[in-house]
């Protein structure tokens, strides 16, 4: 009986992402809550991190406490998004009407669809080699194109499947990746040896740096946080669903980042396609075990974005049944990655990166704005409201003057010496105007004494 509740298709109709999902099919059990936010965070991108912060020049002590505050910090926001399902039954996007409107709530829901698409095509490239080099040794050679429509039918059929297909993957799929990584982790430190770089002198702003980029690793799942916790009943705890998504995160990331700074002396090539590779190599007879793990890890992860990318799809107007929205996704992240092999997957990289600073002050207004109105979900969210407005100003004013990419590098963050502070100031800055501007009730000055909050609701 389980088993058929874990991989019945979801409700194919708009509807279920529009209007949220109805009270009698509130069911999903507690325990997915961890393991939809553990299993998709198991990635190569994680061991590049913890990878970086020793490329970047930090010893191992100041980057394992970067890595340390940064999860602290990177997780707050996506587990605090997580509680926000249940009381709505809106995907995390959907959660966005209230502060951003009808409307407004397009643009973070179009940015949601386009970083998914995005980061499915630039995961499945070394994944797909992967692939490739498992299967070489038994006689079969496969063309990368083959591989790669293998990896995305097993993910888009999932996310046509929808939500409960989804989350089963995360928890059943979850087990394999703990033991494979596991068996990688403990491989690759005995045969090659944590290998300690030369002393560093310790500098604050690469430490900063080094915690920015850990905890905007975990921030950028903020976007499909609450879609995997829709389905809990309405009166779970809210403690609970935060705890469990933070763990899951955390652990997650605190895991493969910590092996990134153990084995980082080792690696040369620190692209994706090259960790992936020269874990095997280090992982010796185990290799096969390694290219195992990321092949999975490629399908709960990218599972997990191209079922949210649907959702997206709907959420930003184009009105198609679930799972057609689905299947789109899929065959564009596909397209996207036969387009992007070689040179042109950095490219895509770099241009995702840019992408993902609207998150930080999408994901404050979202928050500040549920925390005022105390989750209440009866009130008209219009067409357009001031936190959309807000948005567009300050993740705009975050790209030009705080953004670090290999397309383009802000003037604050040259001007520090490459310390990409934006994802904190896009935060800050996002919730600070949200809540002052939520307290000038028709214009006559800031009200903080409201016991209920109405602000901007009240006609």
């Amino acid at each position: 009986m389980t088993g058929n509740r874990d991989f019945r298709e979801e409700d194919t109709k708009v509807e279920i992402v529009e209007q949220g999902v109805p009270e009698d099919q509130q069911a999903m059990l507690l325990d997915r809550v961890f393991w939809s936010h553990f299993s998709p965070n198991i990635s190569p991108s994680g061991w590049i991190v913890g990878i970086f912060l020793i490329d970047a020049g930090l010893d191992f002590w100041p980057a394992l406490i970067a890595i340390i505050l940064g999860n602290l910090i990177g997780c707050l926001a996506p587990a605090f998004a997580a509680v926000m399902g249940p009381g709505s039954g809106y995907t995390q996007i959907g959660t966005s009407r209230y502060s951003f409107g009808m409307a407004g709530m397009r643009m973070p829901a179009i940015l949601t669809w386009a970083g998914s698409v995005g980061w499915d095509a630039v995961n499945n490239i070394p994944a797909s080699a992967a692939f490739l080099t498992l299967v070489l040794p038994i006689g079969l050679h496969v063309p990368f194109w083959a591989a790669l429509l293998v990896l995305c039918a097993a993910q888009g059929y999932a996310s046509v499947r929808g939500h409960h297909v989804v989350q089963a993957l995360q928890k059943y799929l979850g087990y394999a990746l703990v033991v494979t990584f596991g068996i990688t982790g403990v491989a690759t430190i005995v045969r090659a040896g944590a290998v300690v770089t030369p002393p560093h002198q310790f500098s604050l702003s690469t430490f900063v740096l080094g915690v920015a980029l850990v905890a905007s690793y975990n921030l950028s799942w903020a976007p499909y946080a609450s879609d995997y916790t829709r389905y809990l009943p309405r009166t779970t705890s809210k403690w609970r669903i935060f705890l469990l998504g933070f763990a899951g995160l955390s652990a997650s990331a605190f895991v493969i980042e910590f092996l990134g700074i153990l084995t980082a002396s080792h690696f040369k090539d620190t692209t994706a396609l090259g960790v992936i590779q020269g874990i095997a190599q280090l992982a010796g007879p185990f290799g096969p075990i390694t290219l195992i793990a990321f092949i999975i890890a490629s399908i709960t992860s990218n599972s997990v974005g191209l079922n949210t990318g649907a959702y997206s799809l709907i959420s930003a107007g184009i009105r198609l049944p679930r799972n057609v929205s689905a299947a789109l996704t899929t065959t564009v992240a596909f397209v996207l990655a036969l387009i992007g092999v070689g040179r042109f997957s950095s490219l895509y990289e770099s241009y995702l990166l840019l992408l993902g600073y609207w998150i930080a002050p999408w994901i404050a207004i979202v928050i500040v704005d549920w925390l005022l109105r105390r989750g209440d979900e009866q009130l008209d969210p219009g067409e357009w409201r001031h936190g959309a407005t807000i948005f567009v100003a300050v993740a705009a004013a975050t790209i030009v003057l705080f953004s670090s990419t290999d397309i383009y590098t802000g003037p604050v963050t040259r001007w520090l010496g490459g310390v990409d502070i934006g994802y904190f100031v896009g935060f800050f800055a996002a919730a600070l105007l949200y809540f002052a501007t939520a307290y000038i009730p028709n214009g006559r000055g800031v009200d903080l004494l409201r016991v209920r909050y109405r602000g901007p609701y009240v006609e």
